[in-house]
């Protein structure tokens, strides 16, 4: 259980280094253009895990998931060592698009190993329910890293250069595969042959599931609002590097502050929130989040560092109200 959380969070630790890296690579390499590289990159990122989680998710079901887990990270690490040599921008987008086929096999299985790793007298003040508690605990883990992520990255970059940075990148996939190593012999969620099923079945799965997510009047909202979450968070991520360093002509470090504000923005909103079950209330906090997000982004072309680093602080809050609708506790 505690190595599993350690390589969890060894791990986070490693995606921030990966895209704090990419993104001042990209501007390394294309300047204020940085922008299209990092779009590109991260539209591969998204079609790979459209395309192949589900895929992921049934292999993890079926195939020993410590076996999958450390062959992932393993893989991942050889691709992370290249990127120090890249010197072209179709380089990175067929490391990127390497990297993301790797990560869309890792994540569903990590979800799916949780409640094997956990036991239930690990956490009697929750009462009993142990892999409740470790979805909590990783969660708040991804919250605590999405602030100090990119500030430490930043840093790193700017005492040890923007191509060395991956070599830390690659250290923490090491060490995460040695600690997955050490988890309980085969994770298997099933040691019964799981039934094959047919293409038609397949077919059926995805009509039924089409119809309960754009069926429901709530569900649809609920998709809108997760679009403009994805949509504003990926023009954050895609523009700041080259607002930051080719429009206010700063550098590496300032980067990460900024990127750090956006995290710590949405880290307060989360402790502040809590669970909101209430539907009204739901709604209308996505709502005001959207509005939020909105004010936040639309004056930046106007605004200095700390100008920037306040409005970014707010799109991190806005985000956070946009995602009370991402999982809305709607049956179909």
């Amino acid at each position: 259980m505690k190595e599993g959380y350690l390589a969890q969070t060894i791990n986070l630790l490693g995606d921030a280094l990966t895209w704090v890296g990419l993104a001042l690579l990209a501007f390394d390499l294309a300047g204020e253009g940085a922008g299209v590289i990092l779009a590109g990159a991260l539209t591969l990122r998204v079609t790979v895990f459209v395309l192949l989680s589900p895929v992921a998710g049934a292999i993890a079901d079926r195939y020993d998931r410590k076996r999958i887990m450390i062959f992932t990270h393993l893989a991942r690490l050889g691709i992370i060592c290249l990127f120090p040599w890249v010197t072209e921008a179709w380089q990175i987008y067929g490391l990127v698009l390497g990297l993301n086929v790797f990560n869309a096999f890792f994540t569903p299985t990590y979800t799916a190993t949780i409640p094997l790793v956990t036991k239930n007298d690990e956490y009697p003040q929750a009462g009993g329910s142990a892999a409740a508690s470790r979805f909590a605990l990783s969660s708040a883990t991804y919250q605590l890293l999405g602030v100090l992520g990119p500030g430490l990255a930043g840093s790193l970059a700017a005492f040890v250069g923007i191509r060395n940075i991956f070599w830390g990148d690659a250290l923490t996939f090491l060490i995460a595969a040695v600690l997955i190593l050490t988890l309980p012999g085969k994770l298997l969620a099933n040691s019964t042959p799981q039934p094959v099923r047919t293409p038609a079945q397949i077919g059926q799965d995805i009509a039924t599931g089409t119809q309960c997510l754009f069926g429901d009047r709530l569900m649809r909202y609920a998709l809108t609002m997760q679009l403009v979450v994805s949509l504003a968070g990926a023009g954050i991520l895609v523009n700041t590097v080259g607002y930051v360093q080719g429009i206010l002509h700063l550098g590496k470090i300032e980067y990460g502050w900024v990127m750090t504000a956006f995290g710590l923005g949405a880290t307060l909103a989360s402790l502040g929130l809590g669970n909101t079950k209430q539907q009204g209330k739901r709604i209308l906090l996505t709502s005001f989040g959207a509005i939020l997000m909105t004010i936040a982004i639309l004056p930046v072309p106007m605004v200095n560092l700390q100008g920037l680093l306040i409005l970014w602080a707010g799109a991190g809050i806005g985000q956070t109200l946009l995602g009370q609708c991402t999982h809305p506790n709607l049956d179909c």
